[in-house]
């Protein structure tokens, strides 16, 4: 028996009344629920985990953004779960509140259009393979980062800058993805009007051989370990890039996960094969005249 002092008289409380007590308290019941759930969910995250790091029948990175919608679901149901049960505890039937047509319509109309919205919108990225874990994307033409979670409501994305965007799946209008097995280098070099495009193409043919050299482990290979495409000039690609001289460009294809440094190396031998040459690119020149040049004019 455990006793206990209030008011100076003694009072002894037995096991059976500590339980009759605990089961009869509703914050111990809602306690012990989210504990429950919670260790369940955890539970259940490592066995998903362990499941896909054992399966081998598809991709690695669709095997991470299956486990990140699953987890995203698991999240939701727990929720959900929790929630359903809390209100059961305090004697609030579910089933009587969604009989109400009342209620079912204010859900609709504030929340559930959104929601299922949402909710397809994940389902058909994740059925159509639009994107992976792991690909570096732009989100309607203004966000760009590497996906980090693919949930049933929303997509997360790490930009360059280390800042986590969070968007609704329903809010997503275009995805440009640059990881789907290779990527195409595209370089445009702009030269001055006076440059002879002879020695301009000359001078980018060199560098594309130089690049094809230094840069062969970035190339995108066939089965017989040569390069599909090589860097090579495409070609000139304007004879007045916006007044300002003769355009080319410079292609290659290459492997997506080093897009990246190859464009970077691609226009650093570039850059210096211009200035080892002294080809001229153009310059922005602004002609103005003072209010005394004016003057002397007239006079």
């Amino acid at each position: 028996m455990d006793s206990e002092q209030i008011g100076g008289i003694y009072v002894e409380l037995t096991w059976h009344d500590t339980v009759q007590f605990l089961e009869e308290s509703k914050t111990f019941k809602i306690i012990l629920a989210a504990v429950v759930i919670f260790i369940a969910v955890v539970l259940l995250r490592k066995a998903i985990h362990s499941f896909f790091e054992k399966t081998d029948f598809i991709a690695e990175r669709t095997e991470k953004t299956l486990e990140s919608m699953v987890n995203s679901l698991l999240s939701y149901a727990a929720v959900i779960g929790f929630t359903v049960i809390v209100l059961s505890i305090w004697g609030i039937h579910i089933g009587k509140i969604l009989a109400g047509a009342g209620v079912i319509g204010i859900i609709l109309g504030f929340g559930a259009q959104s929601l299922i919205k949402d909710v397809f919108a994940g389902l058909f990225l994740l059925y159509e393979k639009q994107l992976h874990k792991g690909d570096f994307i732009t989100l309607n033409n203004t966000f760009h980062g590497t996906v980090e979670e693919i949930g049933l409501r929303f997509l997360k994305i790490r930009e360059w800058s280390g800042r986590l965007l969070t968007i609704s799946n329903g809010q997503i209008d275009t995805i440009e993805n640059y990881n789907f097995n290779h990527m195409r280098v595209i370089e445009k070099v702009t030269t001055n009007f006076r440059e002879d495009p002879r020695k301009a193409m000359s001078v980018l043919e060199e560098a594309c051989a130089k690049m094809n050299e230094e840069l062969d482990g970035y190339l995108k290979k066939d089965l017989a370990d040569k390069p599909i495409e090589p860097f090579q000039v495409y070609g000139v690609t304007s004879l007045n890039d916006n007044y300002q001289g003769f355009q080319y460009t410079v292609t290659g294809l290459v492997e997506d996960l080093v897009y990246w440094t190859a464009a970077k190396e691609t226009r650093r031998i570039l850059a210096e094969a211009m200035y080892d040459h002294n080809i001229a690119m153009p310059e922005q020149r602004v002609h103005y005249q003072s209010y005394s040049d004016e003057n002397q004019d007239l006079s």
